[in-house]
């Protein structure tokens, strides 16, 4: 598999979401520190409209609000690991 991408999510309490992956991995995220870093996520600091996400067509977490959150890094954060990321080849063209 060449990419990574959510392939359900739920939303459990607080910040936090329960997240499957196109690999069949699963973990919880909570995200309270970047939606508090960033201002563009305000809006989300109130739990109901952070609570209103959706998978957006990468598919990864989005928010009406613009914010969204790299499916990589959602991978980190859910399992612990990082997303091995294809390696350009070094043969000749």
């Amino acid at each position: 598999m060449n990419y990574i991408a959510v392939s359900e999510a739920t939303y459990l309490d607080g910040y936090r979401i329960s997240l499957t992956f196109n690999t069949g991995e699963s973990g919880e995220v909570d995200l309270g520190d970047l939606i508090h870093r960033y201002a563009i996520a305000e809006p989300l600091r109130n739990p109901q409209n952070f609570a209103r996400f959706y998978l957006d067509s990468w598919p990864t977490l989005a928010w009406e609000c613009g914010f969204d959150v790299a499916p990589e890094s959602l991978y980190a954060r859910a399992t612990g690991k990082l997303f091995p990321l294809p390696q350009p080849s070094n043969s000749p063209l």
